[in-house]
């Protein structure tokens, strides 16, 4: 009893599509959800950092995407053309794809591969509209006006 059905919530809700959408895609089951291992950290005010160890594959091999406020990390890795014996392997060589659902005006700055630790750089940019301000407040000192009423 793990997957939870909210069709319900769409036919009695109105404008909610995407929050609902959330909580069905946060309900899936994802088969590989320990690879590739990831942080994420709060950088700044409104920044943000997700690293993930991606040991083994080069930066020709990796593609970050962000469409509709998912951000899709995808590594594939090329055909190892080499005979090679090991006899312990132990670093994983499989491909991957791992989704991260990213919050309103949440932007992708950058991402860089440095040892294997892939960073993608987030930022969030609220629109003016939505940062917060101060309304002064009058005094009220100014001459009430009067309405008449007829009697």
């Amino acid at each position: 009893m793990r997957h939870m059905d909210f069709a319900p919530l769409f036919r009695s809700t109105i404008g909610f599509d995407r929050l609902v959408q959330m909580l069905d895609a946060a309900s899936g089951l994802d088969n590989e959800a320990g690879y590739p291992p990831y942080n994420i950290e709060r950088t700044g005010e409104n920044a943000y950092r997700i690293t993930l160890a991606v040991a083994g594959f080069g930066s020709d091999e990796l593609k970050v995407d962000v469409k509709e406020n998912v951000l899709s990390v995808k590594g594939e890795k090329k055909p190892d053309t080499t005979e090679r014996s090991y006899l312990y392997r132990g670093i994983a060589a499989r491909s991957f794809e791992r989704r991260f659902q990213l919050a309103e005006h949440v932007e992708v700055r950058g991402a860089d591969l440095e040892n294997g630790v892939l960073s993608v750089d987030l930022v969030r940019n609220l629109p003016e509209r939505m940062k917060p301000r101060t309304i002064a407040i009058g005094s009220g000192s100014a001459d009430p006006k009067q309405i008449e009423a007829a009697a």
